[in-house]
């Protein structure tokens, strides 16, 4: 036995070792591709780079000259109306549909395969598609008036003012399913025998699902909203194919803003001081659910303030100095978090 011992000692290292040798690639590959690539766009944010990256640093200049560029704010006023509709839209559908096909209806087998069929395709066919639809000359508009309804118009995705509205439509249709699923597996989750109780009380419907059901949904909840979050935040292959960001400037979004100034303007450190922005602003979100870091939120958000209404004034008046330009940037830099 004590002759064995040694091999039997490699072959239970080895056992330990062969899981890490085989993760191991994959972990390095992250490492360099995904975090790597991270760090080196926050230090572009910092440099004078246009066409090509230099490494000649400035400071927040690159945040200050972002956060005083129009296009900039429209992109981010649209993310805040698209954000919010395409979130409040998709959880209200999601809810009603889990709550219909947890009533055990005839059919669910197959109605739930077409909600989530929507999600198996990706944002360009979906962009792609709905364009088609909304289009006047061959869409919605078209087939109404070759069916005789001549006054009928749908040209949202014409007309500046409503083009980000098709951008939410062609969103929720795509998400909508998924955020069922969600609710729907958190509906199955819950005790049966608490909703049987709460019946016995003599509980309607109504309050069966506004004072327990919903309450038990939290969770479910909170993994839509981050998620949604997240797509909301990333959203660029939607708009190129739907809007390509126009009419003009009215469906930009953060995400495509930092595409064109990076790659199109030849500005990259405008370009990779927005992408960091986005960044923060997702990471806000995704870590709102931790209450913990409310409180360094808070914060932020107590000199994010300062630093905005310095920054407006200093803008305005032309006369804030090049290191006030910077802390002011530097601040606003918060509000994603803050957010």
């Amino acid at each position: 036995m004590a002759h064995n011992a040694p091999g039997v000692d490699f072959r239970t290292r080895l056992q330990e070792w062969i899981p890490k040798l085989v993760l191991s690639p994959s972990l390095a590959a992250m490492l360099v591709f995904v975090y790597g690539f991270i760090a080196f766009t926050i230090y572009l944010s910092f440099t004078d780079s246009n066409m090509l990256p230099v490494y000649d640093l400035v400071g927040f200049e690159n945040y200050a000259k972002l956060w005083n560029l129009s296009a900039w704010w429209v992109a981010v006023v649209n993310l805040m109306i698209f954000a919010s509709l395409y979130i409040t839209i998709c959880t209200a559908i999601g809810l009603t549909l889990a709550i219909l096909l947890d009533q055990k209806i005839r059919g669910e087998g197959m109605l739930r395969p077409i909600y989530l069929y929507p999600m198996a395709l990706s944002f360009i066919v979906t962009g792609t598609a709905w364009k088609w639809i909304m289009d006047p000359g061959i869409g919605i508009e078209n087939s109404m008036h070759l069916w005789g309804w001549t006054s009928f118009q749908f040209n949202w995705i014409k007309d500046r003012d409503m083009a980000i509205y098709t951008v939410v439509i062609a969103a929720v249709w795509q998400t909508s399913g998924f955020v069922m699923a969600i609710f729907l597996a958190g509906l199955r989750g819950i005790d049966n025998e608490i909703l049987k109780a709460a019946q016995i009380d003599g509980a309607s419907n109504f309050s069966l699902y506004r004072r327990i059901v919903i309450p038990l949904l939290r969770p479910a909840f909170l993994s839509a909203f981050v998620i949604l979050a997240h797509l909301a935040v990333k959203s660029y292959d939607l708009i190129i194919a739907l809007t390509g960001g126009g009419p003009g400037r009215a469906t930009e979004l953060p995400a495509t803003f930092m595409y064109s100034y990076t790659f199109t303007r030849n500005s990259m450190g405008i370009g990779a001081a927005s992408a960091v922005i986005s960044g923060h602003l997702a990471l806000g979100w995704l870590t709102a659910p931790d209450r913990q870091m409310w409180a360094t939120f808070g914060l932020a958000a107590i000199f994010t303030a300062e630093g905005w209404v310095a920054s407006v004034a200093g803008y305005r008046n032309r006369r804030m100095t090049a290191g006030w330009r910077y802390l002011a940037a530097a601040m606003l830099y918060a509000v994603p978090g803050a957010l």
